[in-house]
């Protein structure tokens, strides 16, 4: 159990956050996405099992959750910890998601198995932000990282004060 909440703002650090993903299908995106985890110099990261574990729950029914937007998501025990990555397709991402409607935006989640009451608490609190009037739309038209991360902090401080 993490010792204080986690903060999506913490889970979704700069670093493990890209506005122009290259990737043109879903298999690609978790490819990619799993490598920006990956290459951020994270300890106890196995790149293989969080890669099977996102393609497993893929397998089971589409993380494609609304128009555009993908979460992308499993649970395994070759991670200790949260770990998030953001992408951003300027072009779309076919993702085979309810609608048919590409994906221009895909928050990844690789949990701990033994997390998963958290796991689905991130999940929710994410779905809140989200939900959020202008949230997905800020996010898409992030020109950087830095920029993605700055509206991240800011919704979720407004999430926060309700």
């Amino acid at each position: 159990m993490p010792s204080r909440p986690l903060s999506l703002s913490d889970l979704f650090p700069r670093d493990r956050i890209c506005v122009d993903l290259a990737s043109a299908d879903k298999e690609a995106l978790f490819v990619e996405l799993v490598d920006l985890i990956g290459s951020t110099g994270s300890t106890h990261f196995d790149r293989e099992d969080a890669l099977a574990c996102v393609l497993e729950r893929e397998s089971r029914m589409s993380t494609g959750i609304r128009p555009g937007v993908a979460l992308p998501h499993g649970k395994t025990d070759g991670v200790d910890r949260f770990f998030g990555a953001i992408g951003v397709s300027r072009l779309g991402i076919d993702y085979d998601a309810p609608g048919g409607e590409p994906v221009r935006i895909a928050f990844m989640l690789i949990s701990p198995r033994s997390m998963a009451s958290d796991h689905l608490a991130i999940l929710k609190q994410l779905a809140g932000l989200l939900d959020a009037p202008g949230f997905v739309s800020g996010m898409i038209a992030a020109s950087d990282p830095s920029e993605a991360h700055r509206i991240i902090e800011r919704y979720e401080a407004q999430s926060i004060k309700v």
